[in-house]
């Protein structure tokens, strides 16, 4: 890879400003908030539901969407119509074509129904009439496109998809602040930080510090890791998410995709951001300041706490659930993350420092790699020389638009696909 001059993203960033709004007042909206909902039937989106249904005085939602689940999203519209009454129903987009036609056949959703496709997404942003808040629970680079269009709109951007940074930091940082939109993050480890970093200025900030569970591989060799199937891949020993991101779990590929995001969040560099695998996973991230002092958050493994964080504004309104009990918890173990055996961490490091569309082919890889061990094409071994091999091939560009960002993910993705049918014919 290329490298580009790591300053050339904070140039666009607003002269090193955090793209967070560490030490700046936060965007005030009257409620009840109104909410965008993108990947309701994701386990963020019906998280975000739950929350919805225990605050009706507090959140309503205008406009959901989803991939193909409609049967799924009509039950869920129908729990919160109850929790709800009197509310108007929100606009629907159904982004898979065949699905959008038999939700359309079934018309259960009327006149409501927005478009098909990737562009599904970005009206369901732009559609409705007030919007205060998006919340991008979409996995993958698709997320990107929404994301833009929230911060074209200024609203709040409760961020769960940690792609829009990693593929288009740059364009998106530009956005947020040339038409004053905020993105508070949703993912748990920096969800943390920001909770550690409120009231507080960047140049108090010496050292982010990412926990990682250390996945259902974190004490297996790595002659064994060659042989590991997908059941013991998806078996995580403490969250339960979504397939891909479990896969990227038990790789560290999503802990270094947050090393990316973390960057592009609170104006870091890379080499003063760290991670430590914490197998309980009580401690969701730290922060040290320049004085040497460390704060971390802590609780329970329940991803309502962050996402209710971020839509609320940075408030802790009272969420009914398990509470952390430090007496049952007794100890608190580190250990560092050996890239050896899982070099997706490093791989993820050196693209954020390379820059450009480094980070795009590392996640377009990624995408591609994880997709194909899901169908059983590959073996969990291969993911990290797919995207080694990928990455090799590609020399890193500067990105000026979305459009230049999904060439470069067209480009990465293309190679990748090539690799996995090599591998799979290799292997039969």
């Amino acid at each position: 890879m290329n490298q580009l001059p790591e300053s050339n993203s904070v140039d666009l960033r607003g002269q090193g400003k955090s793209l967070y709004p560490c030490g700046r007042p936060l965007l005030s909206f009257p409620e009840p908030l109104k909410l965008v909902i993108l990947g309701a039937t994701g386990s963020i989106g019906l998280q975000t539901l739950k929350i919805v249904r225990a605050n009706p005085e507090r959140l309503q939602v205008v406009a959901v969407s989803c991939l193909g689940r409609w049967t799924e999203l009509i039950q869920e519209l129908d729990l919160l119509a109850t929790a709800c009454p009197g509310c108007v129903p929100p606009l629907v987009a159904i982004c898979d074509p065949a699905a959008r036609k038999e939700a359309s056949q079934s018309g259960k959703f009327g006149a409501r129904l927005l478009g098909e496709g990737a562009s599904a997404l970005v009206e369901a942003v732009e559609t409705p009439e007030d919007v205060h808040v998006v919340v991008n629970g979409v996995v993958g680079a698709a997320g990107l496109a929404p994301t833009l269009s929230a911060a074209r709109r200024g609203v709040r951007i409760a961020l769960a998809n940690k792609e829009s940074l990693v593929v288009g930091g740059d364009l998106v940082t530009r956005e947020v602040f040339d038409h004053g939109a905020e993105i508070l993050p949703v993912d748990s480890e920096h969800s943390a930080m920001a909770q550690c970093l409120s009231g507080r200025t960047e140049s108090e900030i010496h050292k982010l510090i990412l926990t990682a569970s250390g996945g259902p591989f974190r004490q297996t060799g790595a002659a064994e890791l060659e042989k590991v199937n997908l059941v013991q891949v998806l078996n995580h020993p403490t969250w339960n998410m979504g397939p891909k991101i479990t896969v990227d779990s038990a790789t560290l590929m999503n802990k270094g995709l947050e090393i990316i995001e973390a960057h592009f969040l609170f104006c870091v560099p890379y080499e003063r951001i760290d991670v430590v695998v914490h197998p309980g996973s009580y401690i969701h991230s730290l922060v040290e300041f320049v004085d040497g002092a460390l704060l971390a958050q802590l609780g329970t493994p329940d991803m309502k706490l962050p996402i209710q964080y971020a839509i609320s504004g940075e408030k802790h309104w009272t969420l009914p659930g398990s509470r952390l009990d430090l007496l049952e918890i007794g100890q608190l173990l580190f250990d560092k993350p050996d890239i050896e055996r899982f070099p997706c961490l490093e791989l993820a490091r050196q693209a954020g420092r390379t820059g450009g569309s480094a980070t795009i082919a590392l996640n377009g890889a990624n995408e591609v790699a994880v997709a194909a061990l899901l169908e059983e094409k590959i073996r969990y071994a291969d993911i990290p020389r797919i995207i080694e091999e990928v990455l090799s091939s590609q020399p890193s560009h500067s990105v000026g638009s979305l459009q230049e960002a999904l060439a470069f993910d067209t480009q990465a993705r293309r190679v990748a696909d090539a690799l996995v049918a090599r591998i799979s014919t290799t292997a039969r």
